[in-house]
């Protein structure tokens, strides 16, 4: 192995060290008057809170999955206990990725709105720097913990056993990297899933009962759900976020990894050009991420914030575009195959910036279907005028409508990679995608930093001048943060494919034969999981949002003063009432997840499961597109009330009938946008990434399930060349007749 794979880990290295830089240079910025730290610490703790008893109980599901997996890894041949010890190094770098996000946004928040006091530019530094360091937290241990793990499995299964590059001893070595990819993605699932629960049953209570019945701001002070709401906004859209992008990161990188195994490759790597090229890839574009984020600059109070972010995006993508030609000219210079579809370095170039567009264009299109003022949400807004009915049906229309341009883009992208380099093309495409995966997180982290920033303005009563700054960037983040969400989903429908395609690999079919029954009846479970998935996780707001409108009532009914400013909330209770429902009704959705890919597979084989991720994949896409997207617009259409939406030449604001239409439909699209449409990502990646880590044990299970396969198609071609000969033979002998 060339010692240019030790450049994997030692650009993460560099990715992680200016995260720290940048954390440190936020910390240090002015945190405000003694009120406002204070309302950041209720935050800060109550984010904290949250975090340790997260935490307690994934601790448990680690230590039980471990040891499950190191005694299955111990009872299947050619299979290593091992994988264990890479299953909780995942879990664990995956906690910290989102401790890291939680950290900083916590001290980014006060921070970003006591420089609203002095300008627009310098709230956006402040912000955006704190998403910076959310996101290059994420990537660079990312890729210091996937480039060091390889290197070290690398040498311990091949190098040191003088194994094979395409034998079984890369494949085990990948098969204990899978353990690492396994534990990011199950902690992924319980923090975007934990989180998002949290967040929108504070988020909904806190509505309900300020803004509906009291008739409060959003974030006035003397609602007691309000720091809940604001913890939440943490929590769910940074903690859970980061986790989720963390997994898709890893997931990514090893399914390529997977499929460049198949590879034969005569390049100057021993064979592992294909191997190394996503790491490489994922090395660079984390780099270019932290150049594209100098480009983030305003200048005066007019200017547009929304550009500035799409300059950085677009200079990481672009420069990311550029360095991947060298890099794949360089590792993978000569023809290769990958079963039966030959393809060049040059078309895995090509591949690659299919991916780039693909995460471009979907980024777009989201945007264009949850910005303010565009034909979407202005929709929406119309229909606000004649009811809360018609404003539901009107966003419900929006969702449903916002997948179809981003299906036909992700088609197009599966289309045109194949096409480039067969499934190793579909990989590297979403490898692609996610290089610039720290941008995009810093972008999306931005976003409810700036929201935790206006609601602390609120709470702390400062100029009407200084919430108008942080208004302004709350509703870009508002936006990126659904364009956040649409670049999650396209890049889990990817890396899902390119999961599928190395499950395929390693479990030995050869095809999946929808004409089969079992496999036809697992194609109709897979699709229908996503449905009862979201059921479960929208009806788990639902309840505990009942709990936490019950105790907003219960403190403005029986904690006299709170009204008239002349009594404290108790935001403490609202806090652990979000908390205990959060964890409580994580489980059985996250159980469906990890036990369904198990069952049907040990049950009935690598087929039926493959329709069965087939089903869930394509339905779980499509679901996820649609709740964002209808969740956001419902959001922003709420918001043009609080700038005034013009509805018929006539000007509606805050607390008109349109107005409080559009708030019942924020609030249905509340679960939507942070709870269950985000958790789609995670559901079919993890479903897909345990499909793969139990493959070689159903082929044992079911005793060489796999194996029979190949032989049978073997005895099949046998008997077709056997039956030509003879007709041949016939042939032949009639012309001599």
């Amino acid at each position: 192995m060339s010692n240019i794979v030790y450049l994997v880990p030692a650009l993460g290295l560099v990715g992680f060290l200016y995260m720290l830089a940048k954390a440190s240079w936020v910390s240090k910025q002015d945190a405000g008057s003694d009120k406002m730290s204070e309302l950041a610490g209720y935050i800060a703790d109550g984010a904290m809170a949250f975090l340790k008893a997260e935490w307690k109980v994934m601790a448990y599901f680690a230590v039980i999955a471990a040891v499950l997996l190191a005694w299955s890894g111990g009872q299947v041949e050619n299979s290593t206990p091992l994988i264990a010890v890479a299953f909780l190094i995942g879990a664990v770098f995956s906690a910290v990725a989102g401790y890291i996000g939680m950290n900083i946004a916590t001290k980014a928040n006060v921070r970003t709105t006591q420089a609203a006091r002095t300008s627009l530019a310098q709230a956006l530094k402040v912000s955006f720097t704190g998403g910076t360091v959310m996101g290059l937290g994420v990537a660079g241990l990312a890729v210091m913990g996937l480039g060091s793990l390889f290197i070290v499995f690398y040498n311990m299964y091949v190098v040191n056993t003088g194994g094979s590059v395409n034998g079984i001893e890369m494949e085990k070595a990948l098969e204990v990297l899978a353990g690492f990819s396994l534990g990011a993605e199950s902690i992924a699932l319980f923090a975007r899933v934990g989180g998002g629960i949290y967040t929108k049953a504070a988020d909904v209570g806190a509505d309900l009962v300020g803004k509906v019945e009291a008739g409060i701001p959003e974030d006035d002070p003397r609602n007691p759900a309000t720091i809940a709401d604001n913890v939440g906004d943490n929590v769910g859209d940074v903690a859970g976020m980061g986790a989720d992008l963390f997994g898709s990161y890893v997931a990514t990188i090893l399914a390529t990894m997977v499929l460049g195994r198949e590879i034969e490759s005569n390049d100057a790597f021993g064979g592992i050009g294909p191997v190394l090229l996503p790491m490489m890839i994922a090395g660079a574009g984390l780099i270019f991420s932290v150049v594209g984020t100098w480009f983030v600059r305003i200048k005066g109070e007019d200017s547009d914030v929304q550009k500035a972010l799409n300059v950085g995006n677009w200079s990481s993508i672009i420069l990311t575009a550029i360095f991947s030609y060298f890099l794949t000219d360089y590792f993978m210079p000569n023809t290769m195959n990958i079963r039966g579809f030959e393809f060049t370095g040059l078309d895995a170039f090509f591949a690659i910036i299919v991916g780039l567009v693909v995460g471009a264009l979907m980024s777009i299109i989201t945007e264009y279907y949850t910005a303010m003022g565009r034909r979407p949400v202005q929709s929406i807004v119309d229909q606000s005028s004649t009811g809360h009915a018609t404003n539901i049906i009107g966003g419900l229309a929006v969702g449903m409508e916002s997948t179809v341009l981003p299906i036909l883009v992700l088609a197009a992208g599966i289309f045109f990679s194949y096409e480039f380099a067969g499934l190793y093309g579909v990989a590297i495409a979403a490898a692609g995608m996610m290089a610039t995966t720290a941008m995009q997180l810093a972008i999306d982290a931005f976003g409810p930093i700036a929201d935790n920033a206006g609601g602390i303005a609120e709470m702390s009563g400062l100029p009407e001048e200084v919430r108008d700054r942080t208004d302004a960037l709350d509703a870009v983040g508002n936006t990126t943060a659904a364009t956040g969400k649409g670049f999650a989903i396209a890049s889990a429908a990817l890396t899902s494919l390119a999961l599928f395609a190395a499950f395929v690999g390693v479990s030995g079919i050869n095809a999946i034969d929808i004409y089969k029954a079992d496999v036809l009846a697992g194609l109709f479970v897979g699709a229908m999981i996503p449905f009862i998935f979201s059921s479960l996780t929208i009806a788990a707001v639902g309840r505990a949002a009942m709990d936490m409108v019950k105790e907003v009532r219960r403190q403005f009914k029986e904690i006299p003063g709170i009204m008239e400013h002349k009594a404290r909330p108790e935001y403490e209770r609202c806090v652990e009432i979000s908390t205990q429902a959060s964890i409580r009704e994580m489980m059985l959705p996250g159980a469906i997840a990890l036990v369904t890919p198990v069952i049907v597979g040990f049950a009935f084989g690598h087929e039926v499961l493959g329709g069965l991720l087939a089903g869930v994949t394509v339905s779980g896409v499509l679901m996820g597109m649609f709740q964002s997207n209808a969740g956001g617009a419902w959001d922003n259409a709420k918001k043009s009330f609080e700038k005034g939406a013009v509805i018929e030449g006539e000007t509606h604001y805050k607390g008109s009938e349109p107005h409080k239409a559009s708030v019942t439909g924020d609030t249905v699209g509340d679960p939507f946008k942070d709870t269950s449409g985000p958790s789609m990502n995670i559901l079919i990646k993890l479903m897909s990434i345990v499909s793969l880590v139990i493959a070689p044990h159903i082929t044992e299970f079911r005793g060489g399930d796999a194996g029979h396969t190949k032989v049978e198609e073997k005895e099949n071609v046998k008997e077709i060349v056997m039956a030509d000969e003879a007709s041949k033979a016939v042939d032949a002998e009639e012309i001599c007749l």
